[in-house]
C-alpha cells in the first residue's frame, strides 16, 4: 500500500492529542478522588503548596499534578507567581456533583472499560457476553454520577412535561415503576418532586438496589419510595400509571419480552417512557463526537450485558429511533412517538 506521507503525518498529529486525553483520564480521576478539584473550587489562585497545607496531600506529586492539570486547559496558571487557578467553569465540570455539566462520573464508567478489558477480550473470542453484575464497582458508581446530573437538569423540568398528561397524573398521586433504576437517583427524584405518587425502583443488580434504599433514607423519601431486585420482564405489579426504563432497554437481551410486560404491567391509559442514548437511524450519521462515545460504551458494556441474557437481541447504545419503534410496538404498543430530546437523549413515549 502507498502511503500518504502529508496523510500519515496530520493523523498522528492527531494521535498526539489522543494521547494526551486517555493520559489525563486518569489524572482527572485522581483530581476528584482525592478532593483537589473540590479544594480549589472558588478559591482563587494558589501553590501547590498551598493546595498541599489545604487537602493534607504531598506538594510534590501535586506540583506535577497541577502543571499537567494546566497543561491540559483544565487550570489556568500564572508563572509571574507560580499559581494555578480552577476557573468557575471548569469548578462546575470538576468539582459541582449538583452542576448539570458535572463530568467526573463518566470517567469512573471509563476506569471500568480499563479494568475489565480482560472480560470483554474473552467475550470477542468467545461470543459470549459480559452481565452488568460482572463489571467493576467503578462503573456502577460512574453510572449514576455521570447520568445524575441529566437527568436533574431535565427529567422534571423538561422531559416529563413533553409527555401526555403525565405530569398532572403525578401530581394528582399516580403509581409508577422505574425498571432498571441502578442506584436509584431517577427514582428518587421523581419522587421528591411529586410527593403524591407512590415509586418502586427495580434492578436485577443486588448491591445496586442495596445502594438506591440508603440514598431514598438520605433523601427522606421512603415514605413514598422502595426499591426491590427484579429485572425487567418479570417485576411486580400491576395497574402502574408510569413505567419509565432509563437508559437500560438497550442493555436487554429481550427487550421485546420487556415492553410486553410493561404492557401488561401499564393501566389502560398508562404511559411508559424510554430515555435511550440519542442516536440516528443510520450507522453513518453517527460518526461524530457523541455517537463516538456512545459507540465506545456500547462495545465495552451494553452489548455484552445484552449478550449475556437470553435472547442476545445486542441492540446496543446506538440503535435509533426506528429500531426502538420496532421492539416497542412488537411488545404491543401501538402508540409510540419522540416526546423530546437532548444532544445526549431520545425520551420516547409509547402507550398501549
Amino acid at each position: 500500500m502507498a502511503v500518504d506521507q502529508e496523510r500519515l503525518q496530520t493523523f498522528m498529529g492527531r494521535m498526539v492529542g489522543e494521547f494526551g486525553a486517555v493520559a489525563s483520564a486518569a489524572l482527572i480521576l485522581l483530581g476528584d478522588k482525592l478532593g483537589l478539584y473540590q479544594a480549589m473550587a472558588g478559591r482563587g489562585p494558589m501553590t501547590s503548596s498551598e493546595l498541599a497545607t489545604r487537602t493534607g496531600m504531598t506538594e510534590r506529586y501535586l506540583r506535577e499534578w497541577l502543571s499537567a492539570q494546566a497543561a491540559a486547559g483544565f487550570v489556568e496558571y500564572q508563572s509571574s507567581s507560580q499559581t494555578y487557578e480552577l476557573p468557575a467553569e471548569q469548578a462546575l465540570c470538576f468539582a459541582d456533583e449538583t452542576s448539570p455539566v458535572f463530568i467526573p462520573g463518566f470517567f469512573q464508567v471509563c476506569e471500568s472499560m480499563f479494568n475489565d478489558l480482560p472480560l470483554i477480550e474473552e467475550a470477542f473470542r468467545t461470543g459470549k457476553g459480559v452481565g452488568w453484575h460482572q463489571h467493576s464497582h467503578a462503573l456502577f458508581h460512574g453510572t449514576e454520577r455521570f447520568f445524575r446530573p441529566g437527568y436533574a437538569a431535565n427529567l422534571i423540568s423538561t422531559w416529563i412535561p413533553a409527555l401526555d398528561g403525565v405530569d398532572a397524573k403525578l401530581k394528582a398521586g399516580a403509581s409508577v415503576a422505574d425498571v432498571g433504576c441502578g442506584h436509584g437517583s431517577s427514582t428518587i427524584l421523581m419522587a421528591q418532586a411529586y410527593p403524591q405518587s407512590t415509586f418502586v425502583g427495580f434492578d436485577y443488580h443486588e448491591p445496586s438496589i442495596q445502594y438506591a434504599r440508603r440514598a431514598a433514607e438520605k433523601a427522606e423519601v421512603t415514605d413514598r419510595v422502595r426499591f426491590e431486585v427484579a429485572a425487567a420482564k418479570d417485576f411486580p405489579g400491576r395497574d402502574y400509571e408510569l413505567v419509565t426504563f432509563f437508559d437500560c432497554l438497550h442493555d436487554m437481551g429481550d427487550p421485546i419480552g420487556a415492553a410486553e410486560h410493561v404492557r401488561q404491567s401499564l393501566k389502560p391509559d398508562g404511559t411508559w417512557m424510554i430515555v435511550e442514548p440519542f442516536a440516528n437511524d443510520r450507522t453513518e450519521d453517527n460518526f461524530n463526537p457523541v455517537g463516538r462515545i456512545f459507540y465506545a460504551a456500547s462495545t465495552l458494556i451494553c452489548t455484552p450485558a445484552s449478550l449475556s441474557q437470553d435472547g442476545q437481541m445486542g441492540l446496543g447504545a446506538q440503535a435509533g429511533e426506528k429500531r426502538l419503534k420496532d421492539v416497542v410496538v412488537k411488545g404491543g404498543f401501538r402508540h409510540f412517538r419522540r416526546a423530546t430530546e437532548t444532544p445526549f437523549n431520545l425520551i420516547l413515549e409509547a402507550r398501549p
